[in-house]
């Protein structure tokens, strides 16, 4: 590996905060907060909006969409002539 072209990798806490978890993982990116982590060391603090935590695909979670509103929204746009030939 070439010397001084990569960016440096430090450990960073990444907080969620739909689920209101956090995770201390290896990462390069910078932040000016900083966070004592439950080891009592000082690491700098990301903010996250979803992460596995509280994304529908990794929690099995799913919303619920209104089909039949869909449905109603395609004849009254495309007519009942539509859904009829298929």
């Amino acid at each position: 590996m070439k010397s001084r072209i990569h960016p440096d990798s430090r450990l960073v806490v990444f907080r969620d905060r739909a689920a209101d978890t956090a995770f201390l993982t290896r990462s390069t990116v910078d932040s000016s907060r900083t966070i004592e982590w439950e080891d009592g060391n000082t690491y700098p603090l990301v903010d996250v909006e979803v992460s596995s935590a509280s994304h529908p695909f990794y929690t099995g979670r799913t919303r619920v969409l209104d089909s039949a509103g869909r449905v109603e929204r395609f004849e009254r746009r495309y007519g009942r002539a539509a859904t009829a030939r298929g």
